[in-house]
Parts: C-alpha cells; sequence; structure tokens
C-alpha cells in the first residue's frame, strides 16, 4: 500500500486522508521512504522526516475531531531559499552553511498552516542563479530522466529549482515550492515533465525567501498536475504586511474555478517567439499546442511583442544589479560562513569570506551588477534597461488587448546533459529566452508538459496571462493538459 501512496498528487492525497482511505502517517512514511531511497538524484540538503511524521500525526487526530485543513496530510519539499525555522537554510551557498534560521518564511508558514508537512529542503543552483542546477555549493541535482538513446548520461533537471523538479518528477514529493525571477520554476517544470505556475508578481509573500532580485523573485507551486498547483498556490497566496510589494487582494479559490473550456477565449501566439534555430520539435510541440486549446474551443491570434529580443539582455543587467545589492549582506559578519585570515581587518575578513562563500556564478552576476550600477555606466545600462522594460511591459498590455492568454514553447531545447552548457554562460542564459519577458512584466505563467521530444525528455508549453489571471492561466493550462494526456514517468534507476 504505501508504495502506491508515492504515486498520488496533492488532491489525492488530501482526499484520500480525509475519506479515511489511508492516514496521513501511511502517506508520510511513503515519502519519507523515497526520499531515502532518491538520495542518488542529490535533490535534498535536508531530510526532516520527523516534521513529514508529526505533520501527519496531527492530520489524522484533525480527521478524527473533524478539523482537516486544506493540506492536512499532504507532505511537501520546501526549496533551500525559503527560511524554515529551526531548520538549517542555505540558498545552496557556502557562505550560508549552518545558518539555522529563528523565523519562518511567510509561504512556508502559510503551507504549515494549512496542514502540509516538510520532507526536506531541496537543493537548487545557489542564489537561485542557474538554469541547470549546477551551481549548487552542495553538488549537482540529477534529473530522474534519461534518454533513450542507450546512453547514460546525466541530465539536468533545470534550474534554479532543480531540486524541487527532480523531487516531484521522482515521486519523492507530491508537490514542492519553487521560485521563479527569470524562469525558475517553468524552465525545470518543462524538463522533468511536471507542472508549475509563478503567480502575478505579489501574489506570495517574499518575506523570508533569500532575495536574488527583488523586483523579479516570485514564489509558487510545482506539481503533477494544474489542479495540485491551483491548491498549492491558494495556499501560498495572500497579503504580508512584512513585504511592502505583496498585494492587498483576497486569494480567489483557484481550484473550485477550474475549467478546461475556452469557448469565447482568445489564445494569442506571439510571433516574435519563433527565434533563429527554433528546433523542429519545439516548433512541433507549440503547433499541438495550438490545436490543443482550437480543440478546447478557443479562437488563435496572432500578436506582437516587438520587444521580445530586448528581453534577455535587459534581464541580465536588472537582476544582477539587483542581486549585487542584495548579496551585499553577506559578509561574515551577520550570517553563515566567516573567514577571518589571522591579523585581517574588517575589510580583509569582508574579502576573505566573500571570496570562500560565494561561488564563480555568484561572483559573476554580482561583477556584473557592481558593473552596470557603477558611477560611469549606471545610465548607459541600468537606466536603459529599465526603459527598456517598461517596453516590453507595454508590449504586453497592447498584445492582451487583442487576447486573453498567451501560448508559447517553455524552453527551446529538452532537458540537456549536465556539463553540456556550464563552460558557456551565454548559451545557458539562452535557456530563459521564452521565460524572461513575462517575469520582467510581473505576470503569472505557467508550463504544463505537452510532450516528448524524439529522445523520449519531456517538452513543456507555456501559458502566460493578464494581471492577476491566474485563473485564465490555470484554466488554459489544464485544457492543455486534459488533451495532451501526458502520463510519461521516468523509469526508477536510482
Amino acid at each position: 500500500m504505501s508504495a502506491d501512496l508515492t504515486d498520488l498528487g496533492i488532491a489525492a492525497i488530501r482526499d484520500g486522508v480525509a475519506a479515511g482511505t489511508f492516514s496521513a502517517r501511511e502517506v508520510a512514511t511513503a515519502f519519507n521512504a523515497a526520499v531515502e531511497q532518491g538520495r542518488p538524484l542529490n535533490a535534498w540538503l535536508v531530510e526532516t522526516p520527523e516534521l513529514a511524521l508529526a505533520a501527519a500525526d496531527t492530520a489524522d487526530a484533525a480527521r478524527v475531531s473533524g478539523d482537516l485543513k486544506p493540506l492536512s496530510g499532504v507532505p511537501l519539499g520546501i526549496k533551500d531559499l525559503f527560511a524554515t525555522k529551526g531548520v538549517e537554510t542555505t540558498a545552496a551557498s557556502s557562505i550560508l552553511k549552518g545558518f539555522v534560521p529563528e523565523y519562518e518564511s511567510t509561504v512556508s508558514g502559510k503551507l504549515f498552516a494549512a496542514g502540509a508537512g516538510m520532507l526536506g529542503k531541496l537543493n537548487l543552483d545557489q542564489f537561485a542563479m542557474g538554469s541547470s542546477n549546477e551551481t549548487s555549493a552542495f553538488g549537482n541535482v540529477i534529473s530522474p530522466w534519461k534518454r533513450n538513446d542507450g546512453g547514460n548520461a546525466s541530465l539536468a533537471p533545470g534550474g534554479s529549482s532543480g531540486g524541487s523538479s527532480s523531487a516531484v518528477s521522482a515521486r519523492m514529493a507530491p508537490g514542492a515550492t519553487g521560485t521563479d525571477t527569470g524562469g525558475s520554476i517553468r524552465q525545470p517544470a518543462a524538463f522533468t515533465g511536471i507542472s508549475g505556475i509563478k503567480p502575478t508578481y505579489g501574489r506570495c509573500s517574499r518575506w523570508g525567501v533569500v532575495a536574488f532580485a527583488s523586483s523579479l523573485d516570485q514564489a509558487g507551486p510545482m506539481a503533477r498536475d494544474v489542479r495540485d498547483c491551483a491548491i498549492m498556490l491558494e495556499a501560498m497566496s495572500g497579503f504580508d504586511a512584512k513585504d511592502a510589494t505583496s498585494l492587498d487582494i483576497p486569494v480567489p479559490a483557484w481550484e473550485k474555478g477550474l475549467s478546461g473550456d475556452l469557448k469565447g477565449k482568445k489564445v494569442g501566439v506571439p510571433k516574435e517567439y519563433r527565434v533563429d534555430n527554433m528546433p523542429p520539435e519545439i516548433e512541433a510541440l507549440w503547433q499541438q499546442g495550438i490545436d490543443f486549446v482550437k480543440d478546447a474551443g478557443a479562437e488563435i491570434v496572432e500578436v506582437s511583442l516587438p520587444h521580445t529580443k530586448y528581453a534577455l539582455p535587459t534581464y541580465y543587467i536588472i537582476a544582477p544589479a539587483e542581486a549585487s545589492s542584495n548579496l551585499a549582506r553577506y559578509d561574515g559578519v551577520r550570517y553563515g560562513l566567516r573567514d577571518l585570515p589571522d591579523g585581517a581587518n574588517l575589510q580583509q575578513m569582508y574579502a576573505a569570506t566573500r571570496a570562500e562563500g560565494f561561488g564563480a556564478e555568484v561572483k559573476r552576476r554580482i561583477m556584473i551588477g557592481t558593473y552596470v550600477l557603477s558611477a560611469g555606466f549606471y545610465d548607459a545600462y541600468f537606466t536603459q534597461a529599465q526603459k527598456v522594460r517598461s517596453l516590453i511591459v507595454r508590449d504586453f498590455e497592447q498584445a492582451f488587448a487583442q487576447c486573453d492568454v498567451l501560448l508559447t514553447p517553455t524552453a527551446p531545447s529538452a532537458a540537456f546533459g549536465l556539463g553540456e552548457k556550464s563552460d558557456d554562460p551565454i548559451a545557458m542564459y539562452l535557456n530563459d529566452v521564452f521565460t524572461v519577458p513575462s517575469s520582467l512584466a510581473g505576470l503569472p505563467a505557467m508550463s504544463v508538459p505537452g510532450g516528448l521530444d524524439g529522445q523520449g525528455l519531456p517538452l513543456g508549453l507555456q501559458i502566460i496571462g493578464r494581471p492577476l489571471d491566474e485563473q485564465g492561466v490555470l484554466n488554459a493550462a489544464l485544457a492543455i493538459e486534459e488533451r495532451a494526456g501526458f502520463t510519461a514517468r521516468p523509469k526508477v534507476w536510482w
């Protein structure tokens, strides 16, 4: 019985516990065993089986007393970017090794208050900077998927939420938290055949989430399907007075509002997303997605987002600039690592700590950010990038005057092998070419599995919606999910 429980998603677990079909403790025990078995994937930085069991026992008692909560009995993985009270939080960086927060992030606190348990903390690209989960100070996360070419190459699970995507895809967790700055929920979801949604900027509190780029960072759920994402997102969202950018608006009942019927809806297809050298399989997937939404009753409209080509360079000015400011707080004084060489003064301690604690990709982005914010180049780079960002926002506003949601591929390829792009930062950054524009505009966007490539690897389709229209995004994704019939899963080799 317990082995089959890891095949269940969030809704099935919630409903099964409520009906008494199985106990929450049985669920937690099964997933704890899956986490232990899955250690070769290096998805978890910290395992907390005792916390999962404690929450399960609370859920079982709640069922008896008739006091079940929305996520009672559901154990989750928490990306190690969320501060968790009493549990080490490192952002996958040596500089935060040993940091145990005395507080809980608002998002993880909301999930636990809704009855969820915690299976552990999930690996990620260091400070969420990366698209392959190869920049973690604690080793690469490995995708549970393999190519069907007879080779045995280890594949990237995407990034930065690669631990989350790997854990959900490998049935080590029914759902997990992710964060998305330029595509870090959607691209790993696409690489591993699961679903993930980045809500409108401000829907989920950033309080207690280790900051990367504050005007872009947004938390969101990663799960097996659209319904599970809707359930998690409802629990994660809501106003938080501790976050100045939190939106003070009601949280809709997204699960209740789910519908795959798109009659009367217009789905936009942005012509600028047909980038040069797009692989034929991605082109075919996109056309398949268009056919899916047409079958669901939608009308297809071609739209233009003329500043799309400037989105990636704009992102790689704004995000490092904000990162260089945010990461200045890690200097050996207040958090984690302190390197104090003999006879060193304060400045030398700062330098030694940061040199030892930050990884190469983090240093690269801090240097880029410091450069574009420097006195002689601020207007030439940062100010210009902010102007282009405004033009990208306007592009979306004009597109949404013609349609309800946009449909694009999520990523320009299927998962690539670990190490294949790590020596070429530009090639790595291009992974986010389809996800970054909506991040710059703060729009809700979701990846849902659309099919497999010739190597048997998952490919994702992306839905982008108007500000605050998560329901429209979820419904369009559901229409695709219902028609794609995606049931592929990785074979257990670990």
